[in-house]
């Protein structure tokens, strides 16, 4: 046995014992589900309140990340089984997202809810995201969003542009945006989340959260070998957030999705690792409902299996228990931010493993290509660089030098 897998094996062996230890966490059936298949029972069981938005959402709700055109039937599906809250961007699979939403919701606008996003950055003007916003809504077919998301924030510089103010002012007086937000999942996510939290920015927040980012997953095995959670601090900082009811929607949630790598454990269970992962997830306390691509109609009934679900059973921790280590040297932990700078070239290392990622475990190279072309700086320079200067950067072991190329070769 390798030192990783050592250690891998030793932390999240230990990790059964938490269950106990969390709030709404113990061993109980899945009321959700049926044995060996996770079939779900009846769609959403549980609508949750969004914060002070006051908005009734389903705790499990529909992620539009990968919606392309001709997949109206994905969204009817899921809100036939219940699904009133949709997500989605004006990037997401340039504008296909938006535009099926906006097929499949015709006649239905008053029975769901729509948030879209638009990165903001320092610079950005208001007229730029009003232009946004009203491309979003021609392409959703409505005339306002219920939510309107600063994307993928990750600076907390963005966040103290005051065109943003502006925009937002304008927006809601026409009527155009109910609520605001913000959404991230990189490197300075905590930081940015503890400033916007200070300064009441948002209404609600869209974060990356999964079990093997809670620092509560590790908990008992942390006193015993003084493993050091990286994740600290993003827990604490949404639970600032909810003290002043902002509502807090999870995403990449699955830490990868590689679910076909677990259906071999899942034989003759009542549950799968998916609903474990949403489970967990739900019963944290940090968050009120989770997001997640649903990609097909298969997906959209295995997820919702996990809806309405009160807590985890030792079942659903020994499915997180073997994806975590099964998973452990190659996924980046979003928010941790411990290689940031080892890079002479600055190449974004967490978000070129992120987009490798969205490739090798979504198994979605055109949204990996997007994502990939989208990074202000790629990993070409990992190319003819002899990996000395990031060896040892990542606490959590990754082999970031062996990752990086490679992944520039496969999305460049």
């Amino acid at each position: 046995m390798t030192e990783l897998d050592r250690r891998s094996f030793l932390r999240l062996g230990a990790a059964t014992g938490v269950a106990g230890a969390l709030p709404g966490l113990a061993a109980t059936a899945n009321a959700n589900t049926t044995p060996a298949t996770g079939a779900v029972k009846g769609g959403v069981q549980r609508y949750v309140r969004l914060g002070r938005t006051e908005l009734q959402i389903s705790d499990i709700s529909f992620g539009s990340s990968r919606l392309r055109m001709g997949e109206e039937r994905l969204v009817d599906h899921a809100f036939d089984l219940g699904v009133n809250y949709y997500d989605t961007a004006e990037s997401y699979t340039r504008g296909a997202s938006e535009t099926v939403l906006g097929n499949a919701l015709v006649g239905k606008r008053d029975k769901v809810y729509l948030a879209s996003k638009m990165i903001a950055g320092p610079s950005t003007r208001a007229g730029q995201l009003m232009s946004a916003l009203e491309g979003s809504l021609e392409r959703l077919r409505t005339d306002y969003v219920d939510i309107f998301f600063n994307h993928a924030v990750n600076d907390v510089d963005a966040l103290k542009n005051p065109e943003w103010f502006e925009f937002v002012e304008k927006a809601k007086r026409q009527g155009k945006i109910r609520f605001t937000g913000m959404s991230g999942h990189a490197g300075y996510l905590a930081e940015c989340v503890e400033y916007a939290v200070s300064q009441d920015m948002f209404d609600t927040m869209l974060l990356a959260q999964n079990f093997g980012e809670d620092p509560s997953f590790f908990e008992r095995v942390t006193k015993s070998f003084d493993f050091v959670a990286n994740q600290q601090s993003l827990p604490n900082a949404m639970l600032k957030a909810r003290e002043k009811d902002v509502g807090i929607v999870a995403m990449k949630v699955l830490r990868g999705a590689r679910l076909n790598d677990m259906r071999p454990y899942e034989a003759g269970g009542d549950t799968t690792f998916a609903q474990a992962a949403f489970k967990w997830t739900l019963n944290t306390g940090y968050v009120d409902a989770a997001i997640i691509s649903m990609t097909s109609t298969d997906q959209i009934d295995e997820y919702l299996g996990a809806s309405g679900a009160p807590e985890v059973t030792d079942a659903d921790l020994d499915l997180l228990k073997q994806y975590a280590a099964m998973t452990d040297a190659t996924y980046c932990r979003h928010a941790c931010n411990d290689c940031a700078g080892a890079c002479p070239f600055n190449v974004p290392m967490a978000d070129v493993l992120r987009t490798r990622m969205y490739a090798t475990d979504y198994g979605d190279f055109s949204f990996a290509r997007d994502e990939y072309a989208a990074l202000d700086v790629d990993a070409s320079a990992c190319l003819t660089c002899d990996g000395s200067p990031c060896a040892g950067a990542c606490t959590h072991d990754i082999d970031i030098a062996k990752l990086c190329a490679p992944t520039h070769q496969m999305l460049s």
